[in-house]
């Protein structure tokens, strides 16, 4: 793997911490690890998305979902087996993990649901009003401004 030094980035930028973090994590994140267990994005709507993770053998109880500001944490850890089980063949991994998800800002959790052998998490983006784009209306100063020469004219006259 690459490896690529930022810290150029960071005295030639101010306010772009979070982006330099997420670039960082982003290049140092290990690629085996990332892909257990597998996982859709998937956008439900205009402004709504639905992240679907594969945790079969997992129950509710031990699934963890939690939003910390601008990450999503998904985590599973398997309780322990009252009884000591022997497998002839163990083909479902049920080990444990956790899943990070960065998200973009006004994105929040809305619910998630256990189904099936897949967890789904429901997001929404939430842009505030006063963030939103608005319409200005232009409006012509200059038939005012004629209309006022206008009615100095006749007053003088």
């Amino acid at each position: 793997m690459r490896n690529y030094d930022l810290s150029p980035l960071y005295r030639a930028t101010v306010g772009f911490d979070r982006m330099a973090d997420l670039l960082d994590r982003v290049m140092t994140q290990d690629t085996a690890a990332s892909t257990y267990p597998p996982y859709n994005i998937e956008k439900t709507a205009e402004d709504a998305y639905r992240i679907s993770i594969a945790v079969a053998g997992f129950t509710e109880a031990e699934l963890s979902v939690e939003q910390r500001e601008t990450e999503l944490v998904i985590a599973a850890r398997k309780a322990k087996d009252e009884q000591p089980r022997t497998f002839l063949h163990r083909g479902i991994a049920t080990r444990a993990f956790e899943k990070r998800f960065q998200l973009a800002d006004h994105v929040r959790v809305t619910g998630a649901t256990h189904e099936n052998g897949m967890l789904h998490v429901d997001l929404v983006r939430e842009v505030p009003e006063a963030l939103k784009p608005r319409q200005i209306e232009i409006t012509s100063s200059r038939p005012a401004a004629i209309e006022a020469e206008k009615a100095a004219d006749t007053e003088t006259a």
